[in-house]
């Protein structure tokens, strides 16, 4: 965990998002599956885009996954990014079949390609928040 305050926006925290941030704080991520129909989702929201129900329920995912695409950030979206650039971001399809967005680790952008094997990393913003990042399998 950093010393230096973490200037950089905080993800919202509410009924739908919260498990989801506890599972990250626990290094053990939970997605949403649908309670009804069993369709695993991400971002977390309350209702399922496949049957429209409400019924909610958190799975352990594998933290498994392939490079879907990635993006190089050279320009801060916020200023708390600045002294991360250039920022490598890369979309992940998860083993679950959802994708998921995060920073990816450990790699440089020439050595990063479709279809490569990544795994989940978790690293703590604040004593609070724990971020995804990625890291080759």
């Amino acid at each position: 965990m950093t010393d230096v305050a973490y200037d950089k926006p905080m993800p919202p925290l509410n009924r739908d998002s919260k498990p989801f941030w506890d599972s990250m704080q626990e290094h053990a991520m939970r997605l949403q599956s649908c309670g009804n129909c069993g369709k695993v989702r991400h971002y977390p929201r309350p209702v399922c885009d496949a049957c429209h129900s409400m019924e909610v329920e958190w799975v352990r995912a594998s933290g498994k996954g392939k490079v879907h695409s990635w993006t190089i950030s050279h320009h801060p979206f916020h200023p708390g990014f600045i002294g991360d650039l250039p920022m490598t971001l890369v979309t992940v399809e998860l083993e679950e079949g959802v994708r998921m967005c995060a920073q990816m680790r450990d790699l440089q952008p020439n050595q990063l390609c479709i279809d490569m094997p990544v795994e989940l990393g978790y690293e703590a913003a604040t004593a609070d928040l724990t971020l995804p990042v990625f890291r080759p399998a």
